[in-house]
């Protein structure tokens, strides 16, 4: 075979690559759902932690050790 004669296998290539890009168009959505439900996830765990005593009373102690040379 010549120097950039790919022969058959260069256009199976493309036509897989095409059809491989074509195929993916619907995951996007799949993806932004997945994504959504697991940041809402995340935000309800969060609104748990960070309204709960033990936790405020945590926070509370390292704000006043962080700022005790102020003061």
């Amino acid at each position: 075979m010549a120097p950039g004669n790919r022969g058959n296998g260069g256009v199976l290539m493309n036509e897989l690559a095409i059809r491989m890009r074509d195929e993916d168009t619907g995951m996007s959505t799949a993806e932004y759902a997945v994504g959504t439900v697991a940041v809402c996830g995340l935000g309800g765990v969060l609104i748990k932690l960070l309204t709960s005593e033990t936790f405020a009373d945590l926070l509370w102690q390292v704000i006043s050790k962080a700022f005790s040379f102020l003061f």
